[in-house]
């Protein structure tokens, strides 16, 4: 299974293009499953025939996530990187049919995305203070996913080459490497000048660390809950101010197709998400406003 898994990795690398990040994380994944095979004695270490897996196995594997208490999304994820797995076997001949393929995904809660206010929001982007670099970098981290609602990966993956002052825009690449042009507004343009000219390193990468090297997914997340957690968010997130980027865009009138496009969603149902927010706004704005409902 190890060469399996090995030539699964240069296939998402070479023909699907996947991100560094997806591509640790798929890989992770199968190693898991892989270890969980040999601990429950389906293989031994050395010897693994990927054609004797039933999807039975598969569903011990997910039930054996759950009893740890992994949450339902995380388990699906697992799911559908052991599809891919096992398509690509069919695909090359290696195995007859895909197990994966008759077991069915955790039914998912949808709970509604947590956002910020427009003040806190405001409040958030200006926490960093003080004339050093680093204070500088994290400055234009927040002003930035606050203007443009580029996704984590998006963020840390920008290069100097994708910053187009003039025209107010950047070039991001999102899921499956698509690319596409998103606004950025005046201050975080600022943030961003301000910052790039004081930061003692050169490189492609825009948001560096200590060392110059380019910031980690994991590094920025660290970041941002950070001063999220100054203004009392301690549960927040990077993708909560992509929440709270479309949320206030949809509050302020723009067209959920716009929206779509913005944020880079295939489907406009994901889009169609945070309209159940702007409806609960719209509903508070009702009760506190109208007339005939004080009575």
């Amino acid at each position: 299974m190890d060469d399996s898994i090995q030539d699964f990795g240069r296939y998402l690398a070479v023909e699907r293009n996947v991100s560094p990040h997806t591509l640790r994380s798929y890989l992770s994944d199968l190693t898991h499953f892989r270890a969980y095979l040999v601990s429950k004695s389906f293989c031994s270490p050395a010897d693994f025939d990927p054609a004797r897996i039933d999807y039975l196995t598969i569903r011990g594997f997910l039930a054996a996530l759950r009893q740890k208490g992994l949450r339902k999304v995380t388990v699906a994820r697992k799911l559908t990187v052991l599809r891919s797995f096992f398509e690509f076997l069919l695909e090359r001949g290696v195995i007859a049919f895909n197990p994966a393929k008759q077991v069915a995904s955790p039914k998912q809660e949808k709970p509604l995305p947590s956002c910020l206010t427009v003040d806190q929001a405001c409040n958030l982007v200006v926490l960093p203070k003080g004339e050093g670099w680093m204070i500088l970098r994290d400055r234009a981290i927040l002003e930035t996913f606050y203007s443009t609602g580029i996704r984590l990966s998006e963020l840390v993956g920008l290069d100097e080459r994708d910053l187009y002052w003039d025209s107010g825009t950047l070039r991001v690449y999102g899921k499956g490497r698509k690319e596409r042009i998103v606004p950025i507004g005046t201050r975080a343009i600022e943030a961003m000048q301000v910052y790039l000219k004081a930061r003692p390193f050169t490189g492609k990468g825009v948001f560096l660390n200590h060392r110059g090297g380019r910031l980690t997914d994991r590094s920025v997340s660290r970041i941002v809950k950070k001063y999220l957690a100054q203004i009392d968010q301690p549960g927040a997130s990077p993708h909560s101010l992509r929440h709270t980027y479309a949320t206030h865009l949809l509050e302020g009138g723009a067209d959920l197709r716009a929206v779509q496009e913005l944020l880079g969603h295939v489907s406009l149902s994901t889009t169609q998400r945070y309209t159940h927010l702007q409806i609960d706004h719209l509903m508070q704005v009702y009760d506190e406003s109208h007339p005939r409902k004080s009575k």
